[in-house]
């Protein structure tokens, strides 16, 4: 079945000592299952706070985000939570592993959110880790792999509960280029796999160029990639 994604009219402000700063204005996009989404721009520029309003982290000043057939920001703050942890996966920069865990239990760590872990749950986990070519590291912990490789363990744990949504911050930012391009051509083809909605937050246009479709934020708001691929989509004017 496919899902869509839907962001309608986003605006985002902050107020500061000097006024209201405006720093999403009238953003739209839309994206289908198996379909990939650059979204670039420099530090600052808004594409972070962007990523965190589709993810249900933050919340705009205005405007609507639908999910295949839920509005998240009409639901409780713990159905929210619900609705994220099951149907929204994150792959950030930092990884944010827990060091004390090993690769499998920080996997495991979204479905530990929701409840006890059963046999199919770690079965699951343990094919996503061999997907990402660390079977044999499952039992060592995030201090003993390398960046690429927590990198790996960071896409298996977004991808753990089978996301409509996954969603990338700059997630090759600490990686050298070589390292950087391995961690992303996983990624694509493990989204591309589940045929999961993939969106990707980057400052890097070399990272950007990978993905089927790309836009830059530019004073707020989105608008498609001089040099985008095409297959359909919404930009703000």
């Amino acid at each position: 079945m496919t899902t869509q994604l839907e962001v309608a009219h986003l605006r985002k402000e902050f107020p500061t000592r000097a006024g209201t700063l405006t720093i999403l204005e009238d953003v739209n996009l839309t994206a289908s299952s198996g379909e990939s989404v650059a979204v670039l721009g420099p530090s600052g520029s808004g594409k972070s706070t962007l990523l965190h309003i589709m993810g249900t982290l933050d919340r705009p000043t205005s405007g609507t985000v639908r999910l295949g057939d839920v509005t998240p920001l009409e639901l409780s703050e713990k159905e929210t939570a619900q609705f994220r942890n099951r149907s929204i996966g994150f792959v950030f920069q930092e990884h944010y592993l827990l060091p004390e865990l090993s690769v499998l239990e920080n996997v495991l760590i979204p479905v530990l959110a929701s409840g006890p872990v059963d046999e199919s749950d770690r079965d699951r986990a343990l094919e996503l880790i061999e997907q990402v070519g660390l079977v044999e590291r499952a039992d060592h912990r995030p201090g003993e792999l390398s960046g690429g490789e927590r990198g790996r363990v960071a896409i298996a744990r977004a991808l753990i509960r089978q996301p409509q949504l996954l969603l990338a911050d700059e997630p090759t930012g600490n990686l050298d280029p070589r390292t950087a391009a391995t961690v992303m051509e996983l990624l694509l083809d493990l989204q591309s796999r589940f045929q999961t909605i993939l969106v990707v937050v980057t400052h890097s246009l070399a990272i950007a160029k990978l993905l089927q479709r790309r836009y830059e934020l530019i004073d707020g708001r989105l608008v498609e990639s001089s040099d985008a691929g095409g297959n359909g989509g919404t930009s703000s004017p």
